[in-house]
């Protein structure tokens, strides 16, 4: 097995490219690197210090969009994920990256980082931080993901695409927050993500996923039980 993928599960970046690499199936290792706290060697794999990188045998790349750009490539014949023609191929990569740096820093670093990760690790959850992503910024991200998706299936070429798991992998977070995307407001965007979650490398993702919740949740509780 020449593929291998550092980062944790539960991040939304490794989970797009884990996502990307089910649909292709395409078989890999995965190497645990936190966020945070990271060995030395992985600073010569990616000197930003981000999550994922990989390895594909001599090759080291960083990025979950470089990295998935070059799987597409290099195996651009197993299930094609960013469009067929130049016009679909922008369009993915535009919702990608939209979902990559606009709904990341509200879902994952806010919705996320407040309720799951900042308790696990002893500190307090800032909810009104929380609740300002709600109601007041991210309503306008997704008015209008909803008007791009219209009544298609998926994003582009009613095909399944990079932009629809950059959007999951985001949405993924924000349920392991506590929070789902409203379906009377949103239908199309709840719809969608209802399908993506169905796919079988979405469930099997989510299975180990959720393992891992339980472990943070479990850590919260004894935090807590302390401070009593």
């Amino acid at each position: 097995m020449s593929l291998i993928v550092y980062g944790v599960p539960l991040s939304p970046y490794v989970r797009k490219l884990r996502l990307c690499l089910a649909e292709k199936q395409l078989d890999y290792q995965l190497v645990i690197v936190l966020p945070f706290d990271q060995p030395a060697w992985f600073k010569k794999l990616n000197p930003l210090g981000r999550i994922p990188a990989m390895k594909d045998g001599d090759l080291t790349l960083a990025d979950s969009s470089v990295i998935c750009q070059y799987l597409e490539d290099k195996y651009c014949e197993l299930t094609p994920l960013l469009g067929q023609t130049a016009e679909q191929h922008a369009k993915v990569r535009w919702l990608e990256k939209y979902a990559d740096y606009e709904l990341a820093p509200l879902v994952t670093f806010t919705l996320f980082q407040q309720r799951i990760i900042n308790p696990s690790m002893g500190h307090l959850c800032d909810e009104p931080s929380v609740m300002s992503a709600l109601n007041e910024k991210l309503p306008i991200h997704f008015d209008y993901l909803e008007y791009t998706l219209g009544n298609a299936k998926f994003f582009v070429a009613d095909t399944l695409s990079l932009a629809d798991l950059a959007f999951a992998s985001q949405m993924v977070n924000m349920e392991h927050a506590g929070e789902q995307l409203d379906a009377q407001r949103w239908p199309s965007l709840s719809a969608l993500y209802t399908r993506i979650k169905a796919r079988a490398s979405m469930a099997d993702l989510l299975q180990g996923e959720q393992k891992i919740l339980s472990s943070l949740k479990k850590a919260t509780s004894k935090q807590a039980s302390f401070e009593i």
